[in-house]
């Protein structure tokens, strides 16, 4: 390795390190912080050792704010991901699950399960069908939304073209959405609105043990693509002649995405901006377009944005919650409306 790559790779382990850091503090603030401030020494007292704890704070950290960290974390590292891989594929800056639809099609398939099956069965019914087939139904509908973006974008090449189209599919997707919010009773509507408003905070343990499985399967599939990502920088002609199969390799892609995206909208709502904005952010800050790199630092990135927009939603000490949706859309929107602005910048993901 010559000195400028030695420095280069110095620095990036300098900032991985800052990055560790601060996701750490972020964390400990997310579980201290809340309606009720649980001291410091109850917090580890309530995770390592159940001796000397109060059984209050214990619950508190235990049932509640520690599950939330956890989907907090999730959800930042699946989306970040996601929006990461579909940037590269379709080589473009603004591409993301929720600008291409990916979202929307697994809010979808939650609406025609929750809210379709509600107007046959009971509303009881419906909640003891268990975690699996809502988060079945989520991939089934993000799945066939890149599907018909995969389509799409092998007949146009205008890039600008495919995502005027993603926001047409989300626009149907809507209106399907908003039909069958029309013919929903009135307890699975209000369910439902406040499932768009987006939460971490009411996925169930439950719930927890379905989504950390598929969105680690999802990220594993994405380390496994690297060096595919990384030619798909440079074009599916040049990544053809390296070896790379195209059409399995965007599958094997489109599935993890699927599975991140889709897996998130299913227990948390659809959550914007996060998948777009994150990727640019850690382009900035590490200065490199290898997914060797960029891959795990979204996943670390993506965690500390969610943390820090978990920590905000809760208004500390405050018995409100804000919907984390409004939170991650304060947070984002600068971000992308600076990314247009600085569109030079910004033209290529590579």
């Amino acid at each position: 390795m010559n000195p400028p790559q030695e420095h280069k790779m110095s620095s990036v382990r300098a900032v991985f390190f800052i990055l560790g850091v601060l996701f750490l503090l972020l964390l400990l603030a997310d579980l201290l912080l809340g309606s009720v401030i649980v001291p410091l020494k109850q917090i580890f007292l309530s995770i390592f050792s159940s001796e000397g704890s109060n059984a209050t704070f214990r619950t508190i950290i235990l049932e509640f704010r520690l599950p939330k960290a956890i989907t907090a974390i999730l959800t930042g590292a699946a989306l970040s991901v996601s929006g990461l891989q579909m940037q590269t594929v379709f080589r473009n800056p603004l591409a993301g699950p929720f600008v291409l639809g990916i979202s929307a099609g697994a809010s979808l398939g939650v609406a025609l399960f929750v809210l379709g099956f509600s107007s046959v069965f009971a509303f009881g019914v419906v909640t003891l069908t268990g975690a699996w087939p809502l988060a079945i139904v989520a991939w089934i509908g993000s799945f066939l939304v890149m599907l018909l973006v995969l389509y799409v974008s092998t007949r146009v090449n205008d890039i600008m073209t495919i995502l005027i189209l993603g926001i047409l599919f989300t626009s149907a997707v809507s209106a399907i959405v908003s039909i069958l919010q029309y013919f929903s009773n009135e307890s699975m509507l209000k369910a439902f609105i406040i499932w768009t408003m987006g939460s971490l905070g009411s996925v169930t343990n439950a719930q927890l043990s379905v989504m950390a499985p598929a969105i680690i399967l999802g990220i594993i599939l994405a380390f496994f693509k690297i060096k595919d990502l990384n030619a798909f920088l440079l074009g599916e002609n040049y990544a053809r002649s390296l070896g790379v199969k195209i059409i399995s390799s965007r599958i094997i892609i489109f599935l993890s995405t699927s599975l991140l995206a889709g897996t998130i909208t299913a227990f948390c709502g659809p959550i914007g901006f996060i998948g777009i904005a994150v990727p640019h952010i850690c382009r900035v800050i590490f200065k490199t377009s290898n997914h060797l790199v960029l891959v795990p630092a979204v996943i670390l990135t993506g965690s500390i944005v969610m943390l820090f927009s978990d920590i905000v939603s809760q208004l500390p000490g405050m018995q409100t919650t804000l919907p984390i949706n409004s939170v991650t859309a304060i947070i984002g929107i600068p971000i992308i409306m600076w990314m247009i602005i600085k569109n030079k910048k910004f033209a290529s993901v590579s």
